[in-house]
């Protein structure tokens, strides 16, 4: 059985192996205070720097979740408010919690084929924290590629900074880290991983501001989390199996250029194929906005239905649409977890029978 669903999605085949090693090694009972799992913290964070091009003065966090980092980054770092682009529904939940934490918080929806205007953002303002982008939405298949993101960092106002969610993406594709003060991911995506582990990355822009707004009222509060980063600790008791996860994935995977390559030329072939082969039609008709790393497809309600089942029936699980675009889309994600074999598989089933 292959899964398309973006989310939990396939998990690479060496986690089998991972999970054993890490029950022979004691890592399942392993204390979080001791040396032993500080020496995993280093090295699971230079690992992380290396492979996936991060700046080496950005500081790593790990929390359990890209929700958790909606919620954090609220508290700690946005005294007064936030200022949301989104186009589809997680980019605009992150609003909604960041505007019940702080009401003034303002957000902006766009379309599915357009790309924001930099230079026309009504509600951003000196007073703003905060601004908030999802690079990549997992609901409707866009994302916001680097000249998009670099105009809207080149305009932020005062002193704010730029927030970014790749959650289905990072790890899948190279992103200019330094162009952004935040990013953060869930790992059950490119990172191919069992979900309960998110990583968020700090700008020292950044790290220079949480330490400034001091804030300390909440268990996972970034001061503190930063503080014991300082010693590769964590504030509470953390998921200790994920990160060794993490570290045995990243030291065996190949360097982002080297994943970006692969995926981007997978999708490139998808989108081609989809574009004029078959009976369902790309979500998102703006190349320009189209994700890399999750392919959306529309058609009417029954054929959504159809194409589910009948791939089901021949061991492909396809993704739901999301949202009020649940019933008419279906969404492949095209993590690099997923083998090419199963891209195969599924190109042939479509072309058997829906072309």
């Amino acid at each position: 059985m292959y899964t398309f669903n973006p989310g939990p999605s396939q998990v690479y085949p060496q986690v089998r192996r991972y999970l054993q090693d890490a029950f022979d090694e004691g890592w399942l009972s392993a204390p979080h205070r001791g040396e032993r799992f500080v020496q995993l913290m280093r090295q699971t964070v230079q690992e992380l720097k290396n492979k996936l091009n991060v700046p080496q003065d950005y500081t790593v966090f790990f929390l359990s979740s890209a929700t958790e980092c909606w919620e954090v980054l609220t508290q700690s770092l946005t005294p007064t408010k936030s200022f949301h682009l989104y186009n589809g529904a997680f980019g605009e939940k992150w609003y909604e919690y960041a505007k019940a934490l702080r009401p003034e918080t303002k957000g902006l929806k766009f379309g599915i084929d357009e790309v924001p205007d930099a230079r026309n953002l009504p509600g951003l303002d000196e007073h703003t924290n905060l601004v908030c982008l999802t690079q990549n939405e997992t609901s409707n298949a866009t994302q916001l590629r680097d000249g998009a993101i670099l105009n809207i960092y080149n305009r932020l106002p005062g002193n704010a900074l730029l927030a970014v969610d790749a959650t289905s993406s990072m790890a899948g594709i190279q992103l200019k880290f330094i162009k952004a003060d935040i990013w953060y991911a869930s790992v059950q995506k490119c990172f191919g991983l069992p979900a309960g582990l998110s990583v968020m990355l700090l700008s020292p822009r950044a790290v220079e501001r949480l330490r400034k707004v001091n804030e300390r009222s909440h268990y996972n509060s970034l001061t503190a989390q930063y503080e014991k980063m300082l010693n590769f600790q964590t504030t509470h008791t953390p998921n200790v199996l994920g990160i060794y996860l993490l570290s045995r994935t990243l030291h065996d995977n190949p360097i982002i250029k080297t994943t970006h390559q692969h995926v981007l030329e997978r999708a490139n072939k998808l989108y081609d194929y989809f574009d004029q082969a078959t009976r369902l039609r790309p979500l998102v008709t703006n190349p320009e906005t189209r994700s890399s790393t999750v392919i959306g497809l529309q058609g009417a309600p029954a054929l959504i239905e159809e194409v589910k089942r009948q791939a089901l029936a021949q061991g492909m699980q396809l993704g739901s649409g999301y949202g009020s675009w649940k019933p008419t889309s279906l969404r492949i994600a095209n993590f690099p977890a997923i083998p090419d074999a199963a891209f195969e598989q599924l190109v042939q089933f479509f072309a058997k029978e829906f072309a």
